[in-house]
């Protein structure tokens, strides 16, 4: 995919490449899913949309992360920091990145490139299991257990029931969140990549329930990297979180999948290799250029560790996603041809409800919204929402930086 030429004959529309032969086609209009509300965040009126907005942040502010979630997340990484004290252990993804959910895993890696992985993951499972049988332990640990699959070994356990993944040796996990935090950076506005981010996660996981590769699924990695799109391609009309769950889901609600891949470049063809060519949304350049991806990929690069093969060919799936850090890397291969159609489907099914939801007024829109979010609310053990009135945290987010959750040492 390198040298890529504009391919001018795709048909596209508001950057979205449709298809006629596809998995799951459009009707013959092109006209987006929803028929009868139809309406951008800008058509909508600025008080209907206020009220939305706020309803949103309100949920929003039940699932962020929360001070005492960070503390407890922290101190179990210290925990097993210490449980390993012979190895070098280093805390990445969303807890770092402060985007989890609230039963969101903590993701570790042990660095030790001397030991082979297959030993390495046995010697930290035994110390692991031996923590379970000692009942002064600061910490209750239990279920430990290796996952010995053939891309990535781990070790999983519960930690004060809380998930904890232990890989080894993966490098890109760190380079992956440092990529995020200098996204994060860029765009700006009180951490709007992370709180839309946070917002879209519950959405998929909790309501449509298509994040989870390992159940061949959409990867967090994977999410991001829509998301990013997202505000790579509406750099100026996405001012809080549910204006970009708006965007995200209109446009990967009509993406088609079956004959391209997605790039952060654009939609690039399966059968040319070309980059299509589409319109700039919102009268604007892309927001991430080309030379900036270009650093981030010199500076992010990922050390060879050995295992690697000198292959650069991208092997095409079902969903396709070209990792920004590493163009042979499919952030997508997870997902399975039959998910692919759940997925599709979800994203039209929620793009339609949301536009729906969004065309009504008063009460019922804050009701139907808060429907929308019925299973994230459901999760939080009977915490729903009071009335219209609730006061999100002095209407303040409390997002905290990422170098409180250094990724590298923690000692």
């Amino acid at each position: 995919m390198a040298d890529v030429k504009f391919l001018k004959s795709v048909p596209t529309h508001n950057g979205v490449c449709y298809g006629h032969n596809r998995l799951c086609p459009l009707p013959s209009s092109l006209s987006p899913l929803p028929p009868a509300s139809n309406q951008g965040p800008t058509l909508i009126s600025s008080d209907s949309w206020d009220r939305a907005e706020m309803t949103t942040r309100v949920i929003l502010s039940m699932i962020e992360p929360t001070k005492s979630s960070n503390l407890m997340r922290m101190n179990i990484f210290k925990y097993v920091e210490r449980l390993l004290g012979n190895f070098q252990v280093y805390l990445y993804g969303s807890v770092p990145l402060n985007t989890y959910l609230p039963d969101g895993d903590i993701d570790l890696t042990v660095l030790c490139p001397t030991i082979p992985n297959d030993q390495l993951a046995l010697e930290v499972c035994k110390i692991l299991k031996d923590e379970e049988r000692n009942e002064a332990a600061q910490f209750k640990v239990k279920d430990t257990h290796f996952i010995d699959a053939a891309e990535v070994k781990l070790v999983k356990c519960v930690i004060q029931d809380i998930v904890v993944d232990i890989s080894f040796n993966q490098l890109g996990g760190l380079t992956t969140y440092r990529f995020l935090v200098q996204i994060d950076r860029r765009l700006g506005n009180a951490h709007l990549f992370k709180r839309s981010l946070i917002l879209i996660k519950a959405w998929c996981y909790y309501e449509s329930r298509i994040l989870g590769s390992q159940h061949g699924l959409l990867s967090t990695y994977a999410l991001e990297t829509l998301v990013i799109h997202i505000f790579n391609l509406f750099p100026t009309s996405l001012k809080d979180p549910l204006s970009v769950l708006y965007r995200f889901l209109d446009y990967f609600s009509k993406f088609d999948w079956e004959n391209h891949c997605l790039s952060l470049k654009g939609p690039i063809c399966k059968h040319t290799h070309t980059l299509v060519e589409f319109p700039v949304n919102d009268n604007s350049a892309l927001l991430l250029s080309k030379e900036f991806l270009i650093n981030c990929r010199k500076l992010y690069k990922i050390p060879f560790d050995g295992l690697e093969t000198d292959l650069v060919f991208f092997r095409m799936k079902h969903l396709d996603i070209i990792d920004p850090l590493k163009e042979n890397n499919n952030l997508g291969r997870s997902v399975s041809r039959g998910n692919l159609y759940r997925i599709c489907s979800a994203l039209k099914f929620g793009a339609r409800k949301l536009s729906w939801i969004l065309s009504l007024s008063g009460d019922r829109m804050t009701e139907e919204l808060q429907n929308y979010f019925c299973n994230t609310l459901n999760r939080l053990e009977g915490k729903y929402l009071p009335s219209t009135s609730y006061r999100s945290r002095g209407q303040t987010y409390h997002l905290k930086d990422e170098d409180d959750f250094p990724p590298l040492s923690c000692a």
